[in-house]
């Protein structure tokens, strides 16, 4: 990225490998897939040898948007903060221009909110990427995952292939939050809020 430009960092959250790739703890891989998608561009390997990334630009075709790094660690969540600071520092991104996308317990399946700050609710990803970046003042996009059926572990629920029935409904919540990313590095996040938290 040559130009001076504000570059955004959005980190989807997630784990690496195949035996991981459906499970709901992944939702924040599958928006930056949809998001390099719409970005025509693959995933490559970092230099830094910790992250794939994407560098392009986001929005409305025809127009200059803004310029954006997605980004997949190349690690477990509970260690994915390292390779965050490290991309922001090379990318020279400060804490309100990365953007979280993870999975939330605390939203139903089939919605999301966006937010800046806040802690991380157990969630292992959002306290490493607080504890490395030494902030948590960022961006988030939560995907709703829901609360584990009857006595399930939360551990297990979370690290589990979504039901025949929410695969149905999948596509649609991704490309949802890949809209909202895309709002938010856009148009500002109480616009995006107003739209999309519903």
């Amino acid at each position: 990225m040559s130009d001076s430009t504000p570059v955004w960092l959005v980190v989807g959250l997630g784990n690496p490998g195949p035996s991981y790739a459906g499970h709901r703890h992944n939702v924040g891989y599958l928006v930056v897939d949809e998001l390099a998608q719409r970005m025509g561009a693959p995933f490559r390997a970092h230099k830094s040898g910790r992250a794939e990334v994407v560098e392009g630009r986001l929005g409305a075709p025809g127009t200059p948007g803004p310029r954006v790094v997605l980004m997949k660690a190349r690690c477990y969540m509970n260690e994915s903060g390292g390779p965050v600071k490290q991309l922001a520092g090379f990318y020279k991104v400060p804490p309100e221009r990365i953007v979280a996308i993870h999975d939330e317990l605390d939203i139903p399946f089939d919605t999301m909110r966006t937010k800046l700050g806040g802690g991380d609710n157990g969630h292992n990803g959002l306290r490493s990427m607080r504890s490395s970046l030494g902030t948590g003042d960022f961006h988030r996009v939560r995907v709703g995952i829901g609360r584990p059926p009857g006595r399930q572990d939360v551990a297990d629920f979370v690290l589990s292939n979504y039901s025949s029935t929410e695969r149905k409904v999948l596509p649609f919540q991704v490309d949802k939050a890949a809209d909202a990313v895309e709002s938010l590095v856009t148009e500002g996040l109480e616009r995006t809020q107003q739209r999309f938290n519903s």
